[in-house]
């Protein structure tokens, strides 16, 4: 099980998108903005961050600044606004997917991305 900082201000998706990350076993904690979401990152470490790009007067950037300034914590970016967020300066997401997102699709990816993070197993 992993911790995922869940990011969206359409407070359907959010809901969307934790219920599918909580059904296949990762803990999820939901942030309605990106200062709530960059409070959640001061406050807890987080395995990865699933997140949208535009989120009122905001986009995702600085989001994605702290979260990759702190870590190499895998981010997600899920949004109808894939080519704007693909623009943006660096650092860049892992990867970026477009809404509606393929629920199967965004486990997937994000159970590859946390592999690829983890120590190889050590063997004797």
């Amino acid at each position: 099980m992993a911790r995922i900082l869940c990011v969206d201000d359409e407070p359907v998706a959010l809901a969307l998108k934790q219920d599918i990350l909580e059904k296949a076993g990762h803990d999820v904690t939901i942030s309605p903005s990106v200062e709530s979401a960059v409070l959640q990152l001061n406050n807890r470490v987080f395995d990865a961050v699933v997140t949208d790009w535009r989120m009122g007067t905001q986009n995702g950037h600085a989001l994605l600044e702290m979260a990759k300034s702190r870590s190499d914590v895998p981010v997600i970016v899920v949004s109808g606004f894939v080519e704007e967020a693909m623009r943006g300066y660096e650092p860049f997401a892992d990867i970026y997917l477009e809404k509606p997102v393929n629920p199967a699709e965004l486990v997937k990816i994000l159970d590859a991305l946390l592999k690829s993070r983890q120590p190889p197993a050590h063997v004797e």
